[in-house]
């Protein structure tokens, strides 16, 4: 990946998050982690304080990690690749993330 690529992620991530949250074909039950977790990453309480160095980003980063691995196996690769706003390369990086493959 590319640094831009890897400066877009989290930002597609989101995206990807919102795309996924309003598309019907995604159950509801799916959605809600999706909508929480956008909520936590936007609220300026943490688990681990993002002044403390690495580990305040890491929390937030396994997070989404978590995120990305739930809602890829549940929606399924394909819904995923339909909704993914960034570069192919970041793309793969999900689906690896999932377990769902390559593109």
């Amino acid at each position: 990946m590319n640094a831009r690529a890897i400066a877009r992620f989290l930002p597609d991530c989101l995206r990807l998050f919102k795309r996924l949250a309003g598309d019907p074909r995604v159950a509801l039950r799916h959605k809600l982690p999706l909508v929480l977790l956008v909520g936590y990453l936007a609220s300026p309480i943490d688990l681990i304080p993002d002044f403390i160095p690495v580990l305040g980003q890491l929390d937030d980063a396994a997070l989404v990690a978590l995120a990305l691995r739930w809602v890829a196996r549940a929606a399924g690769p394909e819904l995923v690749r339909e909704h993914w706003p960034g570069p192919p390369e970041s793309l793969h990086a999900v689906l690896r993330l999932a377990g769902a493959g390559g593109p």
